[in-house]
C-alpha cells in the first residue's frame, strides 16, 4: 500500500491560483509515476496531469495545459499541482494517484494507489 494524502484545496475566485500537494507517509514515491485526476459533480473522473519518476517528463489534459503545472520533490515524497488562471469549470474533487510503472498513465485503471481527494471550488 502507498498511503497518499492530498492537501491545499479550497475556495478561490476565478482567475486565482491554488497549489495542491500529495504526500506519502512512510513510503517513497520516487519509483512511481504520479498523476492527478479530478471529478466534478455528476461527471466521470478525468485525467489532469502526470509526471515521471524523476520529474523529467510530464503530460497534461488539454483543458488544463498552459494553466496547471505538475511537479515533484522526491526528497520530500511529495507531488504538487500548481493551478493558475482557475475557472469555474475546474471545480472538482482532485485526487492524486501512484502508478507502479515506468511509463506515464492517462486513465484511472493505469494507477494502483489513490488518495482520498481534496475539494477545489472556483467561484465566478
Amino acid at each position: 500500500q502507498v498511503p497518499l494524502v492530498e492537501s491545499g484545496g479550497g475556495l478561490v475566485q476565478a482567475g486565482g491560483s491554488l497549489r495542491l500537494s500529495c504526500a506519502a507517509s512512510g513510503r517513497t514515491l520516487s519509483t512511481y509515476v504520479m498523476g492527478w485526476f479530478r471529478q466534478a459533480p455528476g461527471k466521470e473522473r478525468e485525467f489532469v496531469a502526470a509526471i515521471s519518476w524523476t520529474g523529467g517528463s510530464s503530460t497534461y489534459a488539454d483543458s488544463v495545459k498552459g494553466r496547471f503545472t505538475i511537479s515533484r520533490d522526491n526528497a520530500k515524497n511529495t507531488v504538487y499541482l500548481l493551478m493558475n488562471s482557475l475557472k469555474p469549470d475546474d471545480t472538482a474533487v482532485y485526487y492524486c494517484a501512484a502508478r507502479r510503472a515506468y511509463t506515464l498513465g492517462y486513465s484511472g485503471p493505469d494507477y494502483n494507489y489513490w488518495g482520498q481527494g481534496t475539494q477545489v471550488t472556483v467561484s465566478s
